[in-house]
């Protein structure tokens, strides 16, 4: 089992991934996954931790899975 922090990083980093590899603004990607940028920004920078329902957003915004997403 993974904790929080790892967890958080994991993700942030995932998501960061994905929109470099897509070429999409954070900005783009928060309109898309209907989040402010500033939430993606914190969520991309291990402040706040997302429910899964913004991560859902996240991952159907970049064109992806959950599990692509989150370590499990």
């Amino acid at each position: 089992m993974l904790d929080k922090e790892k967890t958080l990083k994991i993700l942030a980093e995932n998501i960061r991934v994905e929109r470099a590899r897509k070429k999409i603004s954070q900005e783009f990607l928060a309109e898309q996954a209907d989040i402010t940028p500033q939430h993606l920004y914190r969520i991309e920078n291990e402040r706040v931790c997302p429910t899964i329902l913004v991560v859902a957003n996240i991952a159907k915004a970049l064109g992806v899975t959950l599990d692509k997403l989150l370590p499990l």
